[in-house]
């Protein structure tokens, strides 16, 4: 049994015991439930790059990355850095994140948008989502048949909220739901944790027509941005890079900066 495999196992421990707690009724008498919900402006770029810049405190693969990071104080910095979005990791287990950071980002800053990153294979977790907070869920199809994913982002559509649909192969393209507007190239392999940035330029000649693509993960230079840039992506989630600095915040102002140089540098 690889990690995937293991995070997924106890993800489904983990959902049974969260519905005998606070059921979907519960749920629903959350302040945010249903409530209006934020979007990425993927035109209102301009230029610029446009980072889902995220916060985890650890990560399988890595181990501790920072690990007392506030969430707030992250968000505030991404935030005035100018990233488009926030990604917040909220399973426990393994990568140290909370439905509190969540809901405290959601307080804190209510025009951000936020992305809900978990390993999601139900739809209580849509409405978890939604109650906490979120404006968008991943959904991963390397844990998900095409049923589910069109019955999650079908459900995430009946409450507002934007589906990210994560792809690594050809092969998880045909899950793909006419109803999700994102598609997310995973550079890092799920079962092995390799990186290789070649599969974002490779996958996104294959993606369907009027997606929106994103390069995620493993991007290791600004170099490697650009490159993707000219492939045709225009949204990257960057995480490790930004969380294992001091300063996540200014670490983000940075990089979007260098990027917008390499950018205009003809």
């Amino acid at each position: 049994m690889n990690i995937l495999d293991t995070i997924v196992e106890n993800k489904r421990v983990e959902i049974l015991k969260r519905r005998r707690k606070r059921p979907v009724s519960n749920l629903k008498t959350f302040a945010g439930y249903g409530g209006k919900t934020n979007a990425i402006d993927v035109r209102g770029l301009g230029e610029r790059p446009g980072i889902i810049a995220e916060f985890k405190r650890r990560s399988p693969s890595r181990g501790s990355i920072n690990a007392y990071a506030d969430p707030v104080t992250v968000a505030g910095g991404y935030r005035e850095a100018g990233a488009v979005a926030m990604s917040i990791l909220t399973d426990r287990s393994f990568f140290g994140g909370s439905f509190r950071d969540l809901l405290d980002v959601r307080l804190a800053y209510p025009d951000l948008v936020l992305l809900r990153k978990d390993f999601i294979i139900d739809p209580y977790q849509i409405h978890e989502s939604s109650a906490y907070g979120a404006d968008m869920v991943l959904l991963i199809a390397a844990i998900l048949d095409r049923r589910q994913v069109e019955d999650l982002a079908l459900e995430a559509q009946a409450l507002g909220l934007q589906v990210l649909f994560e792809v690594h192969d050809r092969e998880d393209l045909d899950k793909y739901h006419p109803s999700i507007s994102f598609v997310g190239v995973n550079n890092r392999d799920l079962k092995t944790f390799r990186v290789d940035t070649g599969r974002s330029t490779e996958l996104i000649r294959h993606l369907p027509a009027g997606v929106i693509p994103v390069s995620e993960s493993g991007i290791g230079s600004t170099g490697d941005m650009k490159t993707l840039r000219k492939a045709g992506f225009r949204l990257f989630l960057v995480g490790e890079r930004l969380m294992a600095q001091k300063d996540p915040g200014a670490a983000c102002r940075e990089l979007i900066g260098q990027m917008m140089n390499e950018w205009t540098d003809h």
